[in-house]
């Protein structure tokens, strides 16, 4: 069975209130509609940097989405993964303010996760970013998993 990564930003689209951005709102139900008709086709994972940003905000809304992660297997970090986090930072691929998201692709990385699954196309579904960062995984031996938005993980293929 194949495994993906639920960055923070799909836990919080799938339990968000409907958003007035015709955009979100949309990738609220791909998001809602990937957990209901593909999520038991993978092995479904997060992170402890996971858990850390999905407990930060508007207590009901941390309880909403820490409720809707309580079955899903949390991955531990490890020295291998901060020594990934910290050789994408040093790269400055991201910015500062990016850390987490290099971590999160770390850890998927070290735990050799298939799919990241991410709504974050400004640091994680990016093309550009996400070459130069799987350069620097292979460099060090690992292989990324693919970055992709829930979208592109929605249909089934013939080999699924």
């Amino acid at each position: 069975m194949e495994s993906v990564y639920l960055e923070t930003t799909f836990i919080s689209y799938l339990v968000a209130l409907p958003a007035r951005d015709l955009v979100v709102a949309a990738h609220q139900q791909i998001t809602r509609d990937w957990w209901q008709l593909r999520r038991k086709s993978f092995r479904c994972l997060i992170s402890s940097v996971v858990l850390e940003e999905i407990s930060c905000g508007d207590s009901f809304e941390i309880e909403k989405r820490l409720a809707a992660v309580e079955e899903l297997e949390v991955i531990p970090s490890s020295p291998a993964a901060e020594t990934l986090t910290d050789a994408i930072m040093k790269a400055r691929v991201l910015p500062a303010k990016a850390l987490p998201d290099a971590a999160h692709i770390a850890v998927a990385t070290v735990h050799e996760i298939d799919y990241l699954l991410t709504w974050n196309c400004k640091h994680l579904a990016n093309a550009q970013i996400s070459r130069r960062i799987q350069e620097i995984c292979q460099m060090r031996g690992f292989e990324m998993p693919l970055i992709c938005t829930p979208e592109e993980l929605l249909e089934e293929t013939d080999n699924a």
